[in-house]
């Protein structure tokens, strides 16, 4: 069995036995074929049962001229993913990555913007445009409910409950949880769906999508990412945005709020609450505040 086949039966793996997300199996899957390659371009006669610890010191080492420390780490962690699939399919008795160590990384904390920065950005888009009321709709559900990227651009008609202000998401894994629609999201959603959407020659396969391009098909992803630098330039906001920063603003407002950690892990769809910790870290202002108001030594 050679490179191609092992991949091909560690990408099912990945897919119905882990059940990851889309993107990080296209990634691990990559990564594993950068390394195949790496090893026919060289010459070394070495297949996934007896590939060595040199090889992929070698392979990581040139990696690591081209790539940054957080995409290393990841094609560290893909590696040692890849070959512990291959202890547990009794393929190796041992895997060459154990030992390799990534780079360290220090955490990083997400850009968040304020509400006023928000607001600047909303106010913005050109609602008599085209796509104005899609675009609208968009920005105010990333927001307002704290959807990551692949979750928004895989939000269907049929898993919005107008009712009971409720979205049903697929995150991460194919995990599915409810998730709050608040009203400013709901009223350009509906606007969208009532008035833009229901013009459009639908494509079949994407007819229960909801948010989609000019040409009736889903939304990309790149898209997405498109129409948040555009309406940012247009706001003037220095800051370097993505559609993640809205996500992490909904996390954040709720936290300067007082809610609870807990709740927010819940809502944001992360499996541990240390992913969720990182945000009781951005806002040292309100921690602040919170002192000044509340501690008996600061009181007048």
């Amino acid at each position: 069995m050679n490179w191609k086949t092992h991949i091909v039966d560690y990408e099912f793996y990945l897919r119905i036995e882990r059940g990851l997300a889309e993107n990080t199996v296209k990634n691990y899957i990559t990564d594993i074929f950068a390394l195949a390659k790496f090893i026919s371009f060289n010459n070394i006669e070495e297949q996934p049962q007896n590939c060595s610890k040199e090889t992929l010191q070698q392979f990581i080492y040139q990696q690591s001229i081209s790539v940054s420390p957080n995409s290393q780490a990841r094609k560290i962690s893909a590696l040692k993913s890849f070959f512990n699939f291959l202890i547990s399919e009794k393929l190796r008795s041992d895997s060459p990555a154990d030992l390799i160590e990534g780079p360290k990384l220090g955490r990083k904390l997400p850009v968040t913007l304020n509400l006023m920065e928000i607001e600047k950005i909303l106010l913005s888009i050109e609602l008599h445009l085209p796509n104005g009321h899609r675009n609208r709709a968009i920005i105010e559900t990333l927001y307002g409910s704290g959807l990551r990227v692949s979750e928004l651009v895989n939000l269907t008609l049929s898993n919005i409950f107008f009712k009971e202000d409720l979205i049903r998401v697929t995150g991460k894994g194919d995990k599915q949880r409810l998730v709050p629609i608040g009203s400013y999201s709901k009223k350009f959603i509906q606007i969208y769906k009532d008035e833009i959407r229901c013009l459009k020659k639908i494509k079949t396969e994407d007819n229960d999508v909801l948010f989609l391009n000019r040409n009736g098909g889903k939304i990309t992803r790149a898209m997405i990412f498109t129409i948040f630098k555009n309406v940012a330039a247009k706001a003037g906001i220095d800051k370097k945005i993505s559609p993640h920063t809205f996500r992490h603003s909904f996390a954040t407002h709720l936290l300067e709020n007082n809610a609870d950690l807990r709740t927010i892990q819940i809502l944001m769809g992360h499996e541990s609450i240390t992913t969720t910790e990182i945000y009781t870290h951005l806002d040292t202002h309100h921690l602040r505040s919170v002192v000044e108001q509340f501690h008996p030594r600061n009181r007048n």
